[in-house]
Order: structure tokens, then C-alpha cells, then sequence
């Protein structure tokens, strides 16, 4: 909900700039999130999850307004959303008197530990577009970059396994942690800042429209609030947003 409400704000914004924009592009993209900081090496490590599960599609939409034959100014506006479920590798959970346990799994256990990892990216950029060779011919490639605001969320519920209290059970002469049932833990509606760079190719297909594929690296990186270590993701280092996107448009000229 949090997300549409950026998306449809995002969009009241761009409203009264499409008067003096020049193009107006919609989008439909793959995100290829890099996954490069230590709250996604954890969950790789100790779940089931792999790289290979947080590529999504998805939308955007963006105005360009240009300044000359070759320069141009461009607003965009993306989103991100990947919902995962999974379950803890190497490990099974037991209940009894004294709480919640996981056990190697090589028990047979009461149930499989797990939990959703589930994020959110919506960067809002604001980007230099240069077309070198001009804006007339069969194929018009361009390059560009710039900076942007990038909303984002994290969400991770389900069972936790708490690794850093380590319980030895002399009946079973096994290492044995505790597992949190009902964890939900979450850092919504966070902002970060970053930069971008793109390239792509346009392909003229009508007097007004056109057709376009861009390659696209975000990056950026979401800081967790440091004044509460007993709540979120404390003591994780910042959370890494960045991502590769490869995304085909269709432009349609003022």
C-alpha cells in the first residue's frame, strides 16, 4: 500500500511537467538486485534463498525535456518488489517446555524453520541525457546518468533461529539455538540516496513513437536507524539497493 501511495504521489508530481516535456516513455523492465552487503549474504547463507530468486519485473515511467539536438533533461519514475518465502537450510525445529529449538536436520523435528524476506525499491531520478549522433535516423543510441531519491523497505517474518545463544542438549549431546516464532521485523518507507548510469538504443517506428531498449545500474545504499538496538535490523551494516536493470519502452514525442 505504502509503495502505490509513492508510485501515485510520484506521478501527481510529474503531472504538471508533462506541459513542457518533450517525451513522455513507459517501461517495462527486469531487476537484477546486486545483493551485495551483509543482510542479503545471511539470509543466502542460512536459508534456501539464492541470488537467482529476487530478479523481478517491473514498471516505470518517465518525461524528457529537451534542451538541445544532443542534450536533454529526463524525470523517472521505477518500482521494485520481490515477496520470498523459505525455509532455514540444515536445520529442523522442536518444540517443548522451554521454548523453541532448532536441531540439526538430521532429527525428524515438529516443523521446518522459516520466514519471508520481502523487499521494495521505487527510485525517483533525475538523469543527463546525451544523444550523440542527434535525434533523426533508424536508430538514435544514447547514454546518461544522474542521481535520485530511492525509497525502500524491508520486511522479514516468520521464525528466526537466534545463532549467537548456542544451548548444548545432553540427552542428544548436540549444539542446539533458539528459534523466535513470529518474528516480524520490518523497516518501511525509508529514503536513500543514490546515482545511476544507462545506455540504450531508440528505433523510430511511427512520426511520434518510437521504441527503445536501456541497460540501467542503480546504486545505492539504505542506512538501518541506529537509536534502537533492540528493534529492526541493528547492527547490520547499510543495505545494499543496488541493482542492474535492462528495461524496453515506448516513447511517444511532443
Amino acid at each position: 500500500m505504502k509503495k502505490s501511495m509513492v508510485l501515485f504521489l510520484g506521478l501527481i508530481l510529474m503531472t504538471p511537467s508533462l506541459v513542457f516535456s518533450n517525451i513522455v516513455t513507459f517501461k517495462i523492465g527486469y531487476f537484477i538486485p546486486k545483493s551485495d552487503s551483509d543482510l542479503w549474504e545471511t539470509e543466502f547463507d542460512q536459508m534456501n534463498f539464492r541470488k537467482t530468486d529476487y530478479p523481478n519485473t517491473n514498471f516505470g515511467f518517465s518525461y524528457e525535456y529537451l534542451l538541445t539536438r544532443e542534450l536533454s533533461l529526463s524525470f523517472s519514475l521505477d518500482g521494485y518488489t520481490k515477496n520470498k518465502s523459505g525455509s532455514y537450510n540444515g536445520y529442523v525445529g522442536y518444540s517443548d517446555v522451554d521454548g523453541e529449538w532448532a536441531y540439526p536436520d538430521e532429527y525428524v523435528g515438529d516443523y521446518i524453520p522459516g520466514h519471508s524476506f520481502n523487499i521494495s525499491i521505487t527510485p525517483i531520478q533525475f538523469s543527463i541525457k546525451i544523444t550523440p549522433m542527434g535525434r533523426r535516423g533508424k536508430f538514435i543510441p544514447y547514454i546518461g546518468g544522474g542521481v535520485g531519491l530511492y525509497f525502500w523497505s524491508i520486511r522479514l517474518r516468520g521464525d528466526t533461529i537466534d545463532f549467537s545463544e548456542e544451548w548444548y542438549d545432553p540427552v542428544e549431546e548436540v549444539i542446539i539455538y533458539p528459534i523466535n516464532r513470529f518474528t516480524d521485523v520490518r523497516e518501511e518507507s525509508r529514503i536513500a540516496t543514490g546515482w545511476h548510469a544507462f545506455g540504450g538504443i531508440m528505433f523510430p517506428v511511427a512520426r511520434k513513437i518510437t521504441l527503445e531498449a536501456e541497460f540501467k545500474y542503480n546504486s545505492a545504499k539504505g542506512k538501518f536507524p541506529e537509536d534502537d538496538p533492540d528493534w529492526g535490523f541493528h547492527g547490520f551494516d547499510p543495505f545494499d539497493l543496488s541493482g542492474y536493470q535492462i528495461s524496453f519502452g515506448l516513447n511517444y514525442w511532443f
